[in-house]
């Protein structure tokens, strides 16, 4: 499976983000831990703390060269319209991810415009919650 990850702001300090809620691992660390468990993936992994730059990843991103889409929008989860419909865009499969439980956080962070428009998502259990999301992507794309 060719697996496009998305990562939005904030998430390259990982490591130095609140613990309880965030772990105390780095992005790399993330990517090692899933290239490590998931051999059989072949992963493109992006981050940017600008919502444009992620809005042309996902626009560019097409069925010819991944089999599904992975995103943890960040902070953007709350506030961007603009992901979300080019997120909508998208026909292949995707799945939303959070390390932290955001419907168990502050009133701000329930908010979400991109879960209507995946096909899951996957929170609250740091990198496990990862690894659901891409197992969930894994089944649809067999």
């Amino acid at each position: 499976m060719k697996l496009l990850v998305i990562h939005g702001p904030n998430l390259n300090m990982l490591g130095y983000r609140n613990p309880k809620y965030y772990g105390s691992f780095t992005l790399e660390d993330l990517y090692d831990e899933l290239t490590d468990h998931f051999l059989d993936v072949d992963f493109t992994f992006f981050q940017s703390n600008f919502e444009g730059e992620i809005i042309e990843v996902i626009q560019e991103a097409s069925d010819d060269e991944y089999d599904a889409l992975l995103i943890n929008p960040g902070a953007y989860s709350h506030t961007s319209i603009a992901i979300r419909d080019a997120l909508e865009i998208i026909q292949f499969p995707k799945a939303e991810v959070h390390l932290s439980d955001i419907e168990a956080r502050e009133d701000f962070r329930k908010i979400d415009y991109m879960h209507e428009v995946v096909d899951a998502r996957f929170m609250g259990k740091q990198i496990d919650s990862y690894v659901e999301a891409i197992n969930f992507l894994k089944d649809l794309v067999v």
